[in-house]
């Protein structure tokens, strides 16, 4: 269990911080996701993957969180006047209409600079940020030497990297007047 724990614990409390964005709360759902490992453990199918069930148990325990939580009701903050003094102060975060369209583009970019790779080095590219694979995970899945796979992945964002500089580029001086 000491190996397990060792070997997951980083990622799971980096997944389930980035899922409810509180470090404490997060420390405290990572040991409860071991706990729920530890007592699972005879339920877990070996002919499945480790890691992707440690993560389902740490989406779960994540969500178990989340509902437990009790919100605030913003009426709460209401004055006898029924007005709310925070209202006018509270920013409004989500982005503009401008920034999802940017975000949109990049991601299109991104994604044609990808689909531009050659196949080793796309399919480690995958590998490693859609399915979330370690490299050594990547290199195990493929059959290759580590260092083969991480000298790909290199070679592939560096390969991304001037495409879309380039593309960057090339996009200003068409604009320019």
């Amino acid at each position: 269990m000491e190996d397990l724990i060792r070997r997951y614990l980083n990622q799971v409390f980096g997944f389930v911080y980035r899922y409810i964005g509180d470090a404490r709360e997060a420390e405290d759902i990572t040991q409860d996701v071991f706990v729920r490992v530890w007592k699972n453990m005879r339920k877990f199918d070996d002919t499945k993957s480790f890691k992707t069930w440690v993560f389902s148990i740490a989406k779960n325990a994540s969500i178990d969180f989340l509902r437990k939580k009790k919100s605030v009701p913003f009426a709460s903050f209401e004055t006898e006047e029924g007005e709310n003094p925070f209202a006018d102060i509270i920013e409004d975060t989500s982005p503009l209409p401008e920034e999802l369209v940017a975000r949109k583009h990049l991601a299109e970019e991104v994604a044609q600079a990808i689909a531009t790779l050659p196949s080793p080095f796309r399919v480690i590219v995958h590998l490693y940020h859609e399915q979330q694979y370690t490299l050594q995970e990547a290199a195990d899945f493929l059959g290759e030497p580590i260092n083969t796979v991480k000298s790909r992945y290199r070679r592939a964002i560096s390969a991304l990297r001037k495409k879309l500089i380039n593309s960057t580029l090339s996009g200003q001086l068409i604009k320019a007047p």
